[in-house]
């Protein structure tokens, strides 16, 4: 399966979906620099996508980097470790401390392996994420995007990917996900890449700072 590794790869991967794609090469002619954006994998990058959910960038960071201090090593098991105080005090919403804690149990248990997985198709990993008590399409969609190179997953239900969507195809309207997620088949085998260029299209000409918000 290819993946995204590095900086030349993801070069490779615009040049080539733009030939086959001419509207996505105008967006990604004027979106600027397209960013990679690999994070780490295993559970520490699954945690950073959940703390995520639904909310800014600004406080999603503030809530990892409080993480991230009471648990430098961030391991399934070093969270685990942590006490209910600790853990309580995060920041994070009661759902959340409940997925994270779920996926820990699972990870720590061998019943999700996030090595094995990154490995997977992409169909057959989401369906093994999602399966997990917290982690719904988007999320498992923007880990195996971000953590473990997957190149042809579009997370269609992404609110800055629909509304870049919106304004560079001229619609009146965000497009519901279905309706994306259709058109995204147009950019196979490359819908993670087509995914970045809107990103960024979203960040430098609709002139917002983003992260995938779900």
């Amino acid at each position: 399966m290819q993946r995204l590794r590095n900086a030349a790869d993801l070069d490779t991967a615009v040049h080539n979906l733009c030939k086959t794609a001419p509207a996505m090469a105008r967006i990604a002619a004027v979106s600027g620099e397209i960013p990679l954006r690999l994070r780490p994998g295993g559970f520490e990058g699954l945690a950073e996508v959940v703390v995520g959910q639904l909310i800014s960038k600004q406080a999603a960071a503030a809530i990892f980097a409080r993480l991230k201090a009471a648990c430098p090593l961030l391991t399934a098991e070093t969270f685990l470790a942590l006490s209910p105080q600790t853990r309580a005090g995060l920041g994070l919403t009661r759902a959340k401390q409940a997925s994270l804690e779920a996926v820990a149990q699972a990870v720590m248990h061998g019943s999700l392996d996030l090595d094995r997985l990154a490995d997977q198709p992409s169909e057959t990993a989401i369906a093994e994420l999602t399966a997990h008590r917290g982690i719904g399409p988007w999320t498992a969609e923007v880990y195996l995007m971000f953590s473990a190179g997957h190149i042809d997953i579009f997370p269609a239900g992404d609110l800055a990917l629909r509304a870049a969507a919106a304004h560079a195809f001229g619609l009146a309207t965000r497009p519901e996900q279905k309706v994306l997620r259709a058109q995204a088949e147009d950019w196979r085998p490359y819908r993670a890449v087509a995914a970045r260029i809107l990103w960024a299209y979203y960040a430098t000409v609709m002139k917002k700072e983003v992260l995938p918000v779900g």
